[in-house]
């Protein structure tokens, strides 16, 4: 065993000397080669080695030794150095990675960057585009064509006017118009996939300092009813306009009204009251019309959001009549430097073009005397007798002039017979007579219905003198619902044969009895047939009302009308909407008046003092209309003294109910005294009637007429001003002896303790007792204290 190992390790060592990185074992019966060092090598030197068939011993093995320990501190140093060498470089590698955290950073802001850069460039792409396409027109209107934003600028830039036209439309991208839908104006035409066009255009300006644009809807599909959306919340001005609101909501842009057709109603039924004007204006100056073809459909405050929505649709009833063949929307927008300027320049001028010395006396009556209102809820309870009673009370009252007798529509045994009562009115005339040595000037209330019951109405039936059934012959009436009439037909006076038949049952009666004058009792637009026809096509229910004013102007002297959408030819007033007998009724009448006021109706009449009618005290499932109610009993005193101070500064002064009725020292005392403040009063009312003749403007104006830049008079609608000199502040209240107070700027004196007071603040706490009423009178601005 020995010899053979040495024989192998000889033959081991031999081959390492000649090969020193290579080894081959045998007694394992395979080969292989293996990685060997010389510092692996020298590790465990042999004591005897033979080499080349001689036996070496240690010694003899000193020099390879030498050798190999050379070899092996070489490969210590060696590892020191790499050691060395490794340290020295961690940190390199410190660095190195500083560098590479740094180089991260430095990509990722570079990439930050390269993004806020490809952002910034698509943006500015878009807003590019989007500038492109919201083209300016006319200097001052901005219109994106695909989106239909619309903006209106005033001359600095900024917005007074913003909204979305052509909402029933989807959004895509118009094509201007073909050459052969061009109008020869100079529209700008855009029109959208074969569904609508707008034609936008300069429209013809009242003054210098207004500019006009007009636009123009036109439908090419019979179920797209064009719908333009404006923005009314505050922060975009307050609106006002359009007539009474079911709410009685003086600012429009505080009421909420479904879409629904613009004529006249009943506001305890319906959403507007008894007059209307298409006529909408904003406090930064904008204002818009309406043209009188369009069938209108108006919606505030929606579903859309805080927006006043014009629509033209056709419907079954208020604009069955179409006009053109697919439904249309045509209005302006003007705007002007400020809200009285604008408002001013819009409205209707010189009133009194026409007007006779004898309408002027009217006028002037109305203004000066009463009108005093025989009260009678039933026919039984209006008699000849009755209204000489009542003219005796009035007399012996003293202290208030005497004035116009209005006698309601029960002086016929049956509406629409045109013809007095006999039994309840046999010396009528003689009682007239006296009426008119005494001072009174007498008034009858008319209507153009014919309850089927008047033997006049187989006459107008036979004469075709009736409103018809649509799609039927003219010899079928269409027919209705007149206060206490459950059916009647009504005159068409559009039939150039009805107005002289009128005229000559008007006739018969003058000559029996000497009347002065006549209220005409309109209705509303739905007292009309739901399914008239008149000879001549009406474009919506109300312009029956116009119709009548205009045939019978010069024929009849008309001091007053039920309802309007035009101004009333003067000397006509018109009447306010019944109100309740209640506080929230006292509360209506400002607002009211303020409204019709701003849409162009200077001449207005109040109803009675204490109202006109009284609600049950039952809860009401359904209001159907006031007619079903009863004439008010006495109301509460202090409801009506607050009333009868308010109504003292009002044009017209209207009385039902006495004050002598209530057999009150006390009342009696303040009503002597509001009959000399009335007297005082007066020359203000003149004053400003004849401004109203001229100019258009309401003789009862709102606090921002006096001073349009002051925000704080724009929603003010418990004060009101005659003219712009003087401001009422009536306390509407029950129980309460104080209210707040305004006054705009300049000096006033106030007519309570006639202290001079200036204006632009607000009064806190301002005593009113109940026998007082707070007026306050302008002063000429150099007044000093």
């Amino acid at each position: 065993m020995v010899n053979q190992c040495s024989v192998q390790r000889e033959c081991e060592m031999e081959e390492f000397v000649v090969e020193p990185k290579y080894a081959t074992f045998s007694h394992f019966g395979q080969t292989g080669n293996l990685f060997r060092t010389k510092r692996r090598s020298s590790i465990a030197p042999l004591p005897a080695l033979r080499l080349n068939d001689k036996e070496m011993m240690s010694n003899d093995f000193d020099t390879h030794s030498v050798l190999s320990n050379q070899a092996s501190i070489t490969s210590v140093n060696s590892l020191a150095s790499l050691l060395k060498e490794k340290m020295q470089n961690v940190p390199a590698i410190i660095r190195k990675k500083k560098r590479e955290t740094k180089d991260y950073k430095l990509r990722v802001f570079v990439g930050m960057l390269f993004l806020i850069i490809v952002f910034l460039v698509g943006y500015a792409y878009v807003m590019y585009n989007q500038k492109l396409l919201a083209k300016s027109y006319f200097e001052s209107i901005k219109f994106h064509k695909k989106t239909r934003n619309f903006r209106l600028l005033d001359g600095k830039g900024g917005e007074l006017l913003t909204g979305v036209l052509g909402t029933s439309l989807n959004i895509e991208q118009p094509y201007n118009c073909l050459p052969k839908d061009l109008k020869d104006d100079g529209s700008v035409c855009y029109e959208w996939n074969s569904k609508a066009r707008l034609y936008m255009n300069l429209a013809k300006s009242p003054g210098p300092d207004i500019k006009c644009y007009s636009f123009q809807w036109e439908s090419l599909l019979a179920d797209l009813y064009p719908t333009d959306c404006f923005d009314v919340s505050e922060e975009r001005g307050f609106w006002y306009g359009g007539g009474l609101t079911k709410g009685i909501e003086y600012i429009l842009g505080k009421a909420t009204i479904p879409a629904g057709p613009f004529v006249t109603g009943d506001i305890n039924m319906h959403q507007w009251g008894n007059a209307l004007k298409r006529y909408f204006l904003n406090s930064r100056g904008v204002a818009i019309q309406v043209d009188e073809k369009t069938p209108l459909y108006v919606s505030v405050n929606t579903d859309s959001g805080k927006r006043l929505c014009l629509q033209g649709k056709n419907d079954k009833f208020a604009f069955v009549n179409q006009q053109t063949r697919f439904p249309e929307l045509k209005y302006t927008v003007c705007s002007g430097p400020d809200m009285k300027t604008l408002h001013n320049g819009l409205m209707q001028k010189s009133l009194w073009d026409g007007l006779t010395e004898r309408d002027n006396d009217v006028i002037k009556s109305l203004l000066r005397e009463p009108v005093w209102q025989i009260p009678a809820s039933k026919q039984e309870d209006l008699t000849e007798v009755a209204i000489y009673n009542y003219t005796e009370s009035i007399i012996a009252l003293g202290y208030l002039r005497l004035g116009h007798v209005l006698v309601n529509e029960f002086w016929q045994r049956t509406i629409g017979d045109f013809r007095l009562d006999s039994e309840r009115f046999p010396t009528l005339d003689e009682t007239v007579n006296i009426l008119h040595r005494r001072g009174f000037r007498v008034s009858f209330m008319i209507q153009p219905f014919i309850s089927t019951e008047s033997s006049n109405f187989r006459e107008a039936v036979s004469k075709k003198l009736l409103i018809f059934e649509r799609e039927s012959e003219r010899s079928i009436p269409a027919l209705t619902r007149y206060k206490s009439t459950t059916s009647a037909g009504v005159l068409d006076v559009t039939n150039n044969a009805s107005i002289p038949w009128l005229a000559e049952q008007l006739k018969k009666i003058s000559e029996t009895v000497e009347i002065d004058s006549y209220f005409v009792d309109f209705g509303t637009a739905f007292n009309i047939p739901r399914y008239y026809q008149c000879s001549q096509t009406l474009v919506n229910p109300d312009e029956y009302k116009n119709y009548f004013m205009e045939r019978f102007e010069g024929t009849l002297s008309i001091f007053g009308v039920s309802s309007a959408i035009s101004v009333p030819r003067p000397p006509a007033f018109l009447s306010l909407p019944p109100v309740n007998s209640s506080w929230s009724g006292l509360q209506s009448i400002i607002p009211t008046m303020l409204s019709y006021g701003i849409i162009g109706f200077p001449f207005l009449m109040p109803g009675p003092v204490g109202g006109d009618f009284v609600l049950p005290t039952q809860q009401l499932k359904k209001m159907y209309s006031y007619y079903s109610f009863e004439l008010p009993p006495l109301p509460d005193k202090e409801l009506y003294i607050r009333w009868l101070q308010l109504a003292t500064f009002l044009p017209v002064l209207r009385f039902t109910h006495l004050p002598s009725e209530y057999r009150d020292e006390t009342v009696t005392v303040i009503a002597k005294e509001l009959a000399d403040i009335r007297q005082r009063v007066l020359p203000l009312l003149e004053r400003f009637s004849s401004i109203a003749m001229d100019e258009g403007l309401p003789i009862i104006r709102p606090l921002w007429m006096l001073d349009s830049t002051d925000v704080n008079c724009f929603s003010i609608d418990d004060e009101f001003s005659i003219g712009d000199g003087m401001i009422v502040a009536p306390v509407l209240k029950k129980g309460e002896t104080v209210r707040e107070v305004y006054l705009p700027q300049g000096v006033w004196k106030d007519g309570i303790d006639e202290s001079l007071r200036k204006g632009s603040r607000w009064i806190h706490n301002y005593h009113v007792p109940q026998n007082k009423v707070a007026y306050f009178i302008k002063m000429p601005d150099n007044t000093r204290f």
